[in-house]
């Protein structure tokens, strides 16, 4: 399957949101600068917990405020709301090449978004040096998008040598 041989269906950003949701995380981007971002984003999550344009915003405020255990949290939570959307396996782990063979073409964004999503859990996981998770998804993804679409060959590749560095280095962070 070519994961970029679709036409682009059903964006979330598209998506309609719970009533005063979108000015939240217009508030919140208005204020980014003086510090005061978080409390409209977490006012839009409490409104809207499924949003994914609510959890996009909490991954991207959080990352760029280098908190990545949130973001991580944001983004496993976006990746949780997309997963019954294309009817995957509720661990990643299980998910094979059939799973993304037997999506309906309708469906392809959603696929693609999942797997950004977990490219993203990945490199969320690498920067907060859990190695073998990382490893693990950017393995998996490798084997899923075998003309790397999703771009995880060049980060599986990036990991291993992290790896290997800690190793000859002695560190046991993995």
């Amino acid at each position: 399957m070519d994961l970029l041989d679709f036409e682009a269906q059903g964006l979330y950003f598209e998506e309609a949101d719970v009533v005063g949701v979108k000015e939240l995380i217009e508030q919140a981007a208005g204020s980014y600068e003086t510090g005061g971002a978080e409390l409209p984003l977490l006012q839009a999550y409490f409104k809207a917990p499924d949003s994914l344009n609510v959890l996009v915003a909490l991954n991207r405020f959080y990352y760029y405020q280098h908190r990545l255990d949130e973001a991580l949290n944001a983004t496993s939570r976006a990746l949780a709301v997309i997963r019954p959307l294309v009817s995957f396996p509720e661990d990643w782990r299980d998910l094979q090449p059939d799973h993304l063979v037997a999506t309906p073409s309708a469906l392809l964004t959603q696929v693609r978004l999942y797997l950004f999503t977990l490219k993203a859990i990945g490199f969320l996981n690498m920067r907060l040096n859990n190695l073998n998770v990382s490893q693990a998804i950017f393995e998996k993804l490798v084997e899923l998008d075998s003309k790397d679409r999703i771009g995880a060959l060049g980060l599986l590749e990036l990991v291993i040598k992290r790896k290997s560095d800690h190793e000859l280095t002695g560190a046991s962070s993995c």
